[in-house]
């Protein structure tokens, strides 16, 4: 994928900004709780719940956090049920983005979400109308310290996966969609640690944007979208060129 370490620099950049700001705690729960509404609140016999409650340990989610999130899926402390819900949309010049969004109030969530397209050169779109352009994949991530990118490549492509891509900071390891989990319990068996066990959408054909003034509305809208309190991930097909990389660094 051309453009994946450029977003993984992004990413990283913005990780530790939400770390700061305790967004990352909202996201941890949100995983938490539909794990544990997926599949019951015993990580045991929940991996999904077990990677979820991994990755908020890994960023020192306090304890009665992820019990108090775990309840909240299963139930136990009632309320409104979290439900999970894509949204679609545009952004500037001609920018394609889903959204994922774990919510107690569909309502609420879809006009946010509307109001955040429309005051940033964007607009909301129907079901479907951009979702044909991104081929949905398995993403496992595993620290760099796992191995050198050669043998996490022979690793994973031995265990099911379609391919790797490795920096200094991690290994990005993607699957066909219906061997996720498959490829992960694999890859435990082996003896590695898993730090993220998802499902992404990759853009089929990325639009690079090379205009420094249109980078910048496309990254505050993607800012604004990942940032919203029901926001679980925000996937687009929009990839910086380097002379504007350099520009924004």
């Amino acid at each position: 994928m051309a453009g994946h370490n450029k977003w993984s620099k992004v990413k990283h950049i913005k990780a530790k900004v939400d770390a700061v700001k305790g967004r990352v705690f909202s996201k941890c729960a949100h995983e938490i709780a539909l794990a544990a509404r997926a599949g019951g609140g015993d990580p045991s016999a929940n991996a999904r719940l077990r990677t979820a409650i991994d990755n908020a340990k890994a960023v020192s989610m306090p304890r009665e956090n992820i019990e108090r999130a775990i309840k909240k899926g299963t139930g136990e402390l009632g309320g409104a049920v979290i439900q999970e819900v894509t949204y679609e949309g545009y952004g500037p010049s001609g920018t394609a983005f889903l959204i994922e969004i774990a919510t107690d109030n569909l309502n609420r969530s879809a006009q946010d979400i509307r109001t955040i397209f429309s005051k940033n050169q964007g607009a909301a779109a129907t079901p479907g109308a951009v979702a044909y352009q991104f081929d949905r994949k398995g993403e496992i991530i595993l620290p760099a310290e796992a191995g050198n990118g050669d043998s996490m490549l022979e690793i994973a492509i031995m265990a099911g996966a379609d391919d790797v891509f490795s920096d200094d900071i991690e290994h990005v390891i993607h699957t066909p969609a219906n061997q996720l989990a498959a490829v992960a319990q694999e890859l435990r068996a082996q003896g590695l640690t898993i730090r993220s066990e998802t499902f992404t959408s990759i853009p089929q054909t990325p639009v690079v944007i090379d205009d420094p003034s249109v980078a910048r509305q496309a990254l505050k809208l993607y800012d604004l979208l990942d940032s919203y309190d029901d926001t679980r991930n925000v996937f687009t097909n929009f990839e910086l060129s380097d002379a504007v990389l350099s520009q924004l660094d």
